[in-house]
């Protein structure tokens, strides 16, 4: 029989290493992750041939660093290589090419026989598009396989595994547990708020849920996990082959006692508080965050630039401590919102957004929607420049119809860019100059009110 050199030989000494302790994972939100594992290392003086399998099949080979953490043994990699064509038939056919081998028949009563047919080509291309396989039986060429084949042996040169193989060199003999690093693609995490509301007021409660996503061909076992929230750069990679979008294998719900959160160099880590297990090709929700009580009250606003013509619902919350229990960093992710039916009780969805990273003690606003009870419609009523060209004047009128049940109050943002040198000479509502081209009139109504804001804006070139 032969034996398969990667899975056994050694050079000088060979180890075939198995994990002494449960791997650590820091994911980032781009699809990568750092993945650290503890490896058992018995060297001797002079070179090793070390052998370990159970990588992921997205490692980045030239990020991977091997050492003693201890410090006592100094470990010189002389070198490396990286395989990720694991033992499939199409990898064995093309190892038995120019060989015969039995192919499995089985016939229309379902018994099985053999047949013995030459591998004249396998069809096998690692990496790309397989071509039509040929195997000659009875001295007859076939452009398909007669059967399942049977191989009498895994074959030289096959592995079952992603294999790392190194060639260590140490000054003198030791035993120790090296930790392995490396960066892999394939994984990914997203965090996702749920806002619950009464049907009336400004209370609301905020769940905040991470999803950990697993498609790196390796499966993690209770692995301690860190997310790593911010913008990290990295050069652009290569793009990895597309995952299957219908792979996810399950989708379990964790429920955790508390995510614990720190600042790390210009970002933020979160910790789950306990080991857990991510399968490959598996998606996970952990929670994050409940704040209960949070006061978050609706604004109703008209600004046609950031929101378009109709009047938007904006939500609007401080993210602090003392406001439900919030003040921790709230990393980038899918915001959706939920309001009680005082009716039958039942929650209903009312919109969804996103949020980018947010400190702690920062304001956070979210557009989730259009209102549909207030109506608007804005003209230009006047347009004049000077005969000298060296002012402008334009007079707007913004008319509001509030068809709710209850008076609201609508904040009508306007901008001006006609020119640096602007101001308003005539307005029918109070207004609060926001930036240095923009205005912000709070006009209330009352239930069925209409009314209309207008204003004349001079613009001044000298």
């Amino acid at each position: 029989m032969n034996t398969n050199p990667l899975l056994v030989a050694a050079v000088v000494a060979t180890s075939s290493l198995s994990l002494s302790a449960g791997p650590a994972l820091t994911i980032y939100n781009d699809n990568f992750a750092v993945v650290r594992e503890t490896i058992p290392l018995e060297l001797k003086a002079g070179v090793n041939q070390v052998n370990f399998s159970g990588v992921t099949t997205q490692v980045e080979p030239d990020s991977v660093v091997l050492r003693d953490v201890s410090g006592k043994s100094a470990l010189r990699i002389l070198e490396q290589s990286y395989r990720a064509d694991a033992a499939s038939e199409g990898l064995l056919l093309s190892l038995n090419e120019g060989k015969e081998i039995d192919f499995l028949v089985t016939d229309q009563d379902a018994k099985e026989y053999t047949v013995r047919g030459r591998v004249v080509r396998s069809g096998y291309k690692a990496g790309g598009a397989a071509s039509t396989p040929i195997v000659e039986v009875d001295g007859k060429l076939r452009f398909s396989l007669p059967g399942r084949p049977v191989f009498p042996t895994l074959g030289d040169g096959a592995i079952l595994q992603p294999t790392l193989s190194w060639q260590l060199h140490a000054e003198q003999a030791a035993k120790l547990d090296a930790e392995l690093g490396y960066l892999t693609g394939g994984m990914s995490w997203r965090a996702a708020y749920n806002f619950v509301a009464p049907e009336k007021g400004d209370q609301v409660d905020i769940v905040g849920w991470v999803t950990v996503s697993n498609k790196t061909g390796k499966t993690f076992n209770e692995a301690s996990i860190k997310l790593m929230a911010g913008d990290v750069n990295r050069v652009q990679p290569t793009p990895p082959a597309s995952a299957d979008p219908f792979s996810v294998r399950a989708m379990r719900v964790e429920s955790v006692a508390e995510v614990t959160e720190k600042s790390f160099d210009e970002f933020h880590l979160y910790s789950l508080p306990r080991p857990v297990t991510l399968r490959d090709q598996e998606t996970k929700q952990v929670e994050f965050l409940r704040a209960t009580g949070v006061t978050a009250p609706q604004l109703y606003i008209l600004d046609q630039q950031k929101y378009g013509v109709k009047i938007a619902t904006v939500r609007e919350f401080k993210n602090t401590k003392e406001n439900g229990g919030l003040g921790l960093p709230l990393p980038k992710g899918l915001t959706r919102f939920y309001r009680q039916d005082d009716a039958d009780g039942r929650l209903e969805f009312v919109g969804e957004n996103t949020i980018d990273h947010t400190a702690r003690n920062e304001t956070v606003r979210i557009y989730t929607g259009d209102v549909f009870d207030i109506a608007v419609e804005k003209k230009t009523t006047d347009s004049q420049m000077s005969n000298r060209n060296d002012f402008r004047e334009e007079t707007f009128e913004i008319e509001l119809r509030n068809r709710k049940a209850e008076a609201v109050e609508v904040r009508v943002v306007e901008h001006f860019y006609r020119g640096p040198n602007w101001r308003l000479v005539q307005q029918s509502e109070p207004s609060e100059k926001t930036d240095a081209q923009t205005m912000e009139f709070r006009v209330k109504l009352a239930p069925d009110e209409e009314k209309k804001l207008t204003y004349r804006v001079r613009y001044e070139w000298k």
